[in-house]
């Protein structure tokens, strides 16, 4: 039985409404998951008519009415704010309001069991705060509601874009999840304590046993250039990531580095490592769009539901112009369907377990 996925229309002003009705008109959502959009309907029939698309939009009141037909888009109306006067690639508080909107009725009708996972589309931080929600995007949200205290961010690509590796089944991934995340680079040196990298690194392990249904290898980046070179250029590697990596050792991991990163990745990609730990922000996520491009898959760990998403922005400069490419949306969709059929409560965080917020 395929899992029932919620997908979340994102920003509306971007390309989400435009993507969501391209990946509904391709077979290859329906054929690895049952899907209900959460979003407008008004917005919807929008895109619909934008691309000529031959489906047409429907009201449904959970995932458990939608028909998942490449014909017929279900979708829950999750806000009633007026969104059909918007301007594509503009700014505005109703949009980021309405994707906040969206995500929390994701986010809750999953927590209720009325669906396995959430795909979710774009939203833009500079919407979310010009409605006085000032999160830094998804995953801060996803967390507080799910009332989640440790959790991470992993970028996960499918090994068919890695060259050399010989892995290249459907469920073949290699993942890079990031200690620190939205900060400014003087911050990482704060932030980076072996604790925290200890805690993404059991995060990592959990979610690549369930997506590859086996122990996974993970390889530790280091922070400073040629892991500090033996102490020249720093001494993180030794004092902070050196004792996190032998404490997950000690817990049964396969993990070893601190490595240099830029050899690092060229060995994941050959297929040494089935995940790699970054420190920062931009030393995971440029590897991985120079490999995936916007193929490249969003999961967050630590929750206590399945939760993946596009990895590309809104794309303000294209929305409304109805070119935007959906197989990011496609593969964001295969991950957590993956992820939703392989999920055992023991991975879960139990202060997180059956709680839901409120908006």
């Amino acid at each position: 039985m395929l899992p029932r996925l919620v997908i979340t229309l994102g920003d509306v002003a971007g390309i989400g409404p435009e993507v969501a009705v391209r990946a509904w008109c391709d077979p290859a959502l329906h054929a690895v998951c049952k899907p209900t959009l959460i979003g407008d309907l008004g917005t919807l029939q929008r895109a619909v008519q934008l691309l000529g698309a031959r489906c047409k939009v429907a009201e449904v009141a959970d995932p458990d009415d939608a028909t998942s037909s490449p014909d017929r888009i279900d979708c829950v109306q999750a806000t009633a704010l007026e969104l059909g006067q918007l301007s594509f690639g503009r700014v505005s508080a109703a949009a980021g309001r309405a994707a906040y909107g969206f995500l929390c009725r994701a986010i809750d009708l999953t927590l209720a069991h009325a669906a396995e996972g959430i795909v979710t589309l774009p939203l833009h931080k500079e919407g979310l705060h010009a409605a006085a929600l000032y999160y830094p995007g998804h995953t801060e949200i996803l967390a507080e509601r799910t009332g989640t205290p440790r959790y991470a961010m992993a970028l996960v690509l499918p090994r068919s874009l890695c060259t050399g590796y010989s892995e290249r089944g459907p469920e073949g991934a290699l993942a890079v999840t990031h200690v620190t995340l939205h900060l400014a680079l003087r911050e990482v040196f704060v932030r980076l304590q072996p604790e925290a990298i200890l805690e993404k690194l059991e995060l990592t392990d959990r979610m690549l046993r369930r997506l590859l249904g086996r122990r996974p290898r993970l390889g530790v980046c280091g922070l400073n250039p040629h892991a500090s070179d033996g102490g020249l250029f720093g001494d993180e590697e030794a004092r902070l990531i050196a004792p996190a990596v032998q404490q997950a050792r000690d817990l049964g991991l396969d993990v070893t580095g601190p490595w240099p990163s830029d050899t690092l990745f060229v060995r994941a990609v050959a297929g040494e490592f089935d995940g790699v730990v970054a420190m920062y922000h931009d030393q995971g996520h440029i590897a991985v769009k120079l490999l995936a491009g916007y193929r490249a898959v969003n999961v967050t760990l630590g929750l206590p539901i399945v939760r993946t998403s596009v990895a590309h922005g809104t794309a303000y400069d294209i929305a409304g112009k109805g070119v935007a490419d959906h197989q990011g949306l496609l593969e964001a969709a295969r991950v957590a369907a993956v992820l939703a059929r392989r999920t055992d409560d023991h991975s879960l965080s139990p202060a997180a377990r059956g709680h839901a917020g409120q908006p």
